[in-house]
């Protein structure tokens, strides 16, 4: 623009109301002297413009995403929204209150969880017998190892080993020489090291025998106490012994589980030491606190190396009456003299004296020492064989106040002298009724003592065993071979060095029968310690796994039957019937509607009215396993049952009214580990 135009323009802007522009200056801010309203200069008038005032408002400002906290803050304080935050805040507040208060019930109601020595049979293992790794005609440790899977097939998750520790085998190992060590006929320390380390890899659990009642005579311990050396001299139980006519006698008239007096005479001692087995097996004096705390530190020991738990055998045994009196005859006028065996005598000062039940508990208070882990429960168990005393054997249990074992082995179903339904019935009712409640029972139809069920009643009730041992509620023990029907071998094929030892307990340890090669599929070797059954050919583990009705596979699907189902695993055990032919019980739980009813003949063929036992029982049921695997799914008549000798069936069916809660059979009920089911929400609770 012009010079001109320039001069002229203040003045334009000044008529319009504007403020003169003089630039830029350094604090922004005009000078108070040109704009002093106090001065003398006028100041224009401003020409007023029609404008709506409504178009001068600030626009309504509404929230919008990634507003600043200065907006949000604005909002946040309109009670619209506050209001909302509040009800929010206590609604979370309040279900976080429910959810605890939920879960602290959940929690409290909940039963305690079947423990793994519960939730799964034991498969007892004689080591000797089972595989041989090395080709020298015994088994051993890495056979065991070796052979794992086969475990795992069975659907079973414990194994329990018979004695390994290093010994003269004078008693088939049962006499330790060292408790600290592994008898080179297994292996080594290092192999058993890797066994236990598979084992666990495989999420099953182990389970070892210990023996404190005696050690062998060549043990470091016995050395030092013949010698009478310090603290050692008086590990045993020693007697001076009475001269009588130029010969020793012994302090009294207790003779040994063997026969004969159980007092053996040392020469280097001059006294009499005790025991209760072969007189190679002297009895600890567990009434000595050092040898009490020497098996207290084999516990830990073992304990350590990472085993599951123990079975103590001969526990009866571990004191002695000190007064030594002589035990009462069976027989009153038979001439002491003639009294050499052990069924002669009512052993009232040799066998579960006052104290037992103490060292016991001591022992089960170092294991649980070991139990803190979670999922690392150490198991305990007992041989308490008291055949004619139920309530002793009992004891074992504990109190409700003082656990001792877990259960005591349960020995009742081998030692039935006549089998028929009836005489099962009572074998399982006795035990039954007389455990302690809330404790839980145990079965076993075969150990390392015992004749196999072929051998002892007949190949026919192989399955038919094995399905009540499964169903029954508790925990089932298996001995190996019973899975595949074995038979015990004839006592003429036993070799005359080892039947000289203790000759009844060879014919039912054979080896295990793997497959129809040389001796079995037991050894690579030219020989096996014991001769394998002739029978090895037909039955074996590979054969029976590829027929479809074998017992093998009657077993692995029992087991897999037992752990999937709740009434199997924890449920009621209600028995509707026994006869000469059959045995009949119900496994049902509270809440499940779904029932399980074993069927099994332990005598000839036989028809039975079910529905007229059971009244509420449906007119039909599914057969779920059948020992003739062709009856499985098949749907049977409830009036009119068929059995054949040595027939067993799982019935299924469903109903709302369990025989439990019936009041004709609440005497006939029994329940371990009670436990009730919700369906609305899928879970178990106590207190139904």
């Amino acid at each position: 623009m012009g010079d001109e135009e320039a001069k002229n323009l203040p003045l334009e802007l000044s008529e319009k109301g504007g403020v003169e522009n003089n630039g830029f200056v350094q604090n922004e801010a005009f000078d108070e002297k040109e704009t002093n309203t106090s001065s003398q200069e006028e100041i224009p008038k401003t020409c007023v413009v029609g404008v709506n005032p409504a178009a001068l408002e600030e626009p309504a400002l509404e929230p919008y995403a990634g507003m600043p906290k200065e907006v949000l803050l604005k909002f946040s304080r309109q009670a619209r929204y506050r209001v909302t935050r509040e009800i929010l805040f206590w609604l979370i507040i309040a279900s976080a209150v429910v959810l605890v208060c939920a879960t602290i019930a959940i929690i409290a109601l909940s039963p305690k969880c079947l423990d793994w020595w519960q939730a799964s049979p034991i498969y007892q293992i004689y080591p000797r017998s089972f595989k041989d790794s090395n080709m020298d005609g015994n088994g051993d440790l890495k056979g065991i190892q070796e052979k794992l899977d086969h475990i795992t097939y069975l659907n079973i998750k414990n194994i329990w080993i018979t004695s390994f520790y290093k010994s003269p085998l004078k008693d088939l190992g049962y006499g330790a020489e060292d408790f600290y060590d592994v008898d080179p006929m297994f292996g080594s320390m290092s192999d058993f090291e890797n066994l236990i380390a598979a084992i666990h890899d495989r999420g099953l659990k182990l389970i070892m025998d210990l023996i404190p009642n005696h050690t062998s005579d060549k043990h470091r311990w016995f050395q030092l106490s013949r010698n009478r050396t310090g603290k050692y001299r008086d590990y045993y139980v020693w007697h001076d012994c009475a001269r009588a006519g130029g010969s020793l006698a012994p302090p009294n008239n207790w003779v040994s589980v063997y026969g004969n007096s159980s007092w053996q005479f040392d020469e280097v001692r001059k006294q009499c030491y005790f025991h209760q087995f072969g007189k190679e097996q002297p009895d600890l004096n567990f009434r000595s606190p050092a040898v009490q705390q020497e098996i207290h530190d084999i516990i830990k020991f073992w304990l350590g190396k990472g085993i599951d738990g123990f079975s103590f055998s001969a526990v009866k045994f571990l004191l002695e009456a000190t007064h030594l009196r002589d035990e009462p005859q069976v027989n009153k006028s038979q001439n002491p003299e003639d009294v050499t065996a052990y069924s002669q005598l009512y052993h009232d000062y040799t066998t579960s004296q006052v104290g037992t039940h103490d060292l016991l508990r001591g022992f089960r208070h170092t294991m649980e020492q070991f139990s803190s882990e979670p999922g690392r429960y150490r198991f305990m168990s007992s041989d308490a064989d008291d055949k004619e005393d139920t309530e002793a054997t009992m004891m074992y249990y504990g109190t409700s106040f003082i656990q001792e074992t877990d259960f005591p082995f349960n020995f009742y179903l081998i030692n039935l002298k006549n089998l028929s339904g009836n005489s099962i019935f009572e074998a399982v009712n006795l035990w039954m009724k007389n455990m302690p409640t809330g404790k839980w029972p145990n079965w076993a139809v075969g150990n390392p003592g015992s004749a196999r069920i072929s051998s002892r009643i007949g190949k026919e009730y192989v399955n038919v065993f094995n399905m009540l041992l499964l169903t029954l509620p508790g925990t089932p023990i298996t001995y190996y071979g019973e899975e595949i029907g074995m038979e015990n071998i004839a006592s003429g094929e036993v070799g005359g060095e080892l039947m000289n030892s203790v000759p009844e307990t060879f014919p039912e340890k054979s080896p295990m029968q793997w497959d129809s090669k040389l001796n079995a599929g037991f050894t690579e070797g030219n020989s096996s310690w014991l001769p394998v059954n002739p029978d090895y050919e037909s039955v074996n583990v590979e054969a029976q796994k590829t027929r479809s009705n074998s017992s093998l596979n009657l077993y692995r699907e029992l087991a897999a039957l037992r752990a999937a189902e709740l009434p199997l695993q924890r449920g009621w055990m209600c028995h509707v019937w026994n006869d000469s032919n059959l045995f009949v019980y119900v496994r049902e739980l509270d809440g499940l509607d779904r029932v399980f009813m074993m069927v099994l003949n332990f005598g000839q063929e036989s028809t039975i009215d079910l529905k007229a036992v059971v009244p509420s029982l449906p007119s039909e049921a599914s057969v779920r396993l059948s020992t003739n695997f062709s009856n499985a799914g098949k749907v049977v008549n409830t009036q009119i049952v068929k059995t054949d000798t040595g027939e067993g069936l799982v019935l299924q069916y469903k109903t709302e009214k369990p025989v439990h809660a019936m009041e004709a059979f609440k005497e006939n009920c029994f329940v371990a580990e009670k436990a009730c089911y919700s369906p609305a929400f899928n879970l178990l609770y106590m207190n139904c």
